[in-house]
C-alpha cells in the first residue's frame, strides 16, 4: 500500500511517501518553515512524490497529523488530507503528534514505556503516556505543569517532547518535537481506516483553562 504522510502541525512542513508493504520510505520532503504551511504544502508532496518515483495517483492512504500544535498548521494540513483522499476515492487516517513522538523515542528506547509531553505555554502541558508496544494508556489532554509533574515523579518510562525539563529537571540534551515525517506514515499503515475523516485534535480552546484533577492510567 502506497501511503502519503503530511505533517503540518508544528514548524515542519513534511511528506514522506511510503510503500507499507515492502516497509520502505520511497521520498520524503521537509522544510523547517514556521509559518506559511498552506503556501508550501503542494511543493512538499510534489518533491517527496518526485523523489519517491511514483504519481500521486499511486496513493492508496493519505495520513495526516492532527495535532497538538499549531492551530493554523493543523487546520491546513487536515484540509489538505481530505482534499487528496477525496479527488483519488481512498482514505485519510489522522495520526497524533503525541503519538508519533511516542513511536520515534520507542525506537530509541525499545521495552520501555514512553510520556510524551509537549510545552503548550501559559502553565499548561500536552500529555499522553505510551505502553512499551505503542498502545495509549489515556487520552491525550491539556494539563497544568503541576499536575503533568506529579504524574511524572511517579512514570519510570522514558519522557519525550520539549516538556521533559519541566518534568525531568534532571534530563540532558535537546528536547523538541521534532519527529521523522515517515513515522507517521508507518503508523498510517496500521491505523484504522474505518474510523472517520481526520479531525484536528485541539486539546483547548484560545479561552480555555487548565485542566484539573489529572488522572492517567497506572501500570
Amino acid at each position: 500500500m502506497i501511503i502519503l504522510a503530511l505533517d503540518t502541525a508544528g514548524v515542519d512542513c513534511a511528506a514522506s511517501v511510503y510503500d507499507s508493504s515492502r516497509n520502505t520510505v520511497l521520498g520524503e520532503a521537509s522544510d523547517m518553515i514556521g509559518k506559511g504551511h498552506a503556501e508550501h504544502l503542494m511543493g512538499i508532496v510534489d518533491r517527496a512524490l518526485d523523489q519517491a518515483g511514483v504519481q500521486l495517483s499511486d496513493v492508496e492512504r493519505v495520513a495526516v497529523t492532527i495535532g497538538p500544535g499549531s492551530f493554523t498548521g493543523i487546520r491546513v494540513g487536515v484540509a489538505a488530507a481530505r482534499g487528496f483522499a477525496l479527488s483519488l476515492g481512498v482514505p485519510a487516517v489522522g495520526i497524533t503528534t503525541l503519538a508519533v513522538m511516542a513511536e520515534a523515542e520507542r525506537e530509541r528506547s525499545p521495552g520501555r514505556q514512553v510520556l510524551a509531553a509537549m510545552d503548550a505555554k501559559r502553565n499548561e502541558i500536552y500529555l499522553q503516556a505510551f505502553d512499551a508496544d505503542g498502545t495509549p494508556l489515556d487520552e491525550a489532554r491539556a494539563v497544568t505543569v503541576e499536575d503533568a509533574q506529579a504524574f511524572a515523579a511517579s512514570f519510570h518510562g522514558v519522557v519525550t517532547g520539549s516538556a521533559t525539563p519541566l518534568l525531568r529537571p534532571d534530563a540532558t540534551g535537546e528536547h523538541s518535537n521534532h519527529f521523522p515525517i515517515s513515522i507517521v506514515a508507518r503508523l498510517a499503515a496500521a491505523a484504522d481506516p474505518s474510523s472517520g475523516k481526520p479531525k484536528p485534535l485541539y486539546l483547548r480552546g484560545p479561552d480555555a483553562k487548565p485542566q484539573a484533577g489529572f488522572a492517567i492510567a497506572r501500570v
